[in-house]
């Protein structure tokens, strides 16, 4: 696998474990209780998905998907600006879930035509549970779509959707929350 290849995995990895996490801080303090279901149940699928791509990442560079997902530092980690905002808006959280969506249905129609048949195939598995994500995220974007401020969310986040490179402060704080545990325990401990 070339290093161009490698390093897209390795952004949309990035980006399914960030927004996993983002996602997550819905449960319990959605507006409704069937979207603290729901968005906790595309949290879980968002980080499974990050986990795929590591370990396929991680046979390549001889390293474990765990390593590969918390032991970087921040500065480390391509993501997008976009998945790593805490929004606690409920509107914005929609116009990030329904940007992101449209974005990551054609990065993968993309991998799923690579010629590594072990990359189409987790593209295509990664797809067919993307499916009801998308089918959530459209039909929230089609019940806020004449919602000033959900046009507005959508302007101001869209731009942040192909931002690499340089992170939001609100990366570290979450790489904090999110690597507290192993980073509390000695190097080379076994999980």
């Amino acid at each position: 696998m070339d290093e161009k290849v490698q390093n897209t995995l390795l952004e949309i990895a990035d980006d399914e474990l960030i927004l996993g996490w983002r996602d997550s801080e819905w449960t319990g303090i959605a507006p409704l209780l069937e979207e603290d279901v729901a968005f906790s149940s595309i949290a879980q699928n968002e980080i499974g998905h990050a986990r795929a791509l590591y370990e396929l990442l991680a046979r390549e560079r001889g390293t474990s998907a765990d390593e590969l997902a918390f032991d970087r530092s921040p500065g480390e980690y391509r993501c997008a600006q976009l998945v790593e905002l805490r929004l606690l808006d409920w509107g914005q959280t929609i116009a990030r879930h329904y940007l992101y969506e449209q974005a990551d249905a054609i990065r993968l129609a993309q991998l799923k035509l690579s010629s590594d048949s072990e990359i189409a195939g987790l593209a295509a598995k990664i797809d067919r549970e993307e499916t009801y994500h998308r089918m959530h995220a459209q039909m929230w974007h089609d019940r806020l779509q004449d919602e000033p401020r959900y046009v507005a969310a959508l302007e101001e986040l869209r731009p942040l959707l192909d931002q690499r490179g340089e992170h939001t402060s609100e990366l570290s704080e979450l790489w904090e929350e999110m690597t507290m545990v192993r980073r509390s325990q000695p190097a080379g401990t076994k999980w």
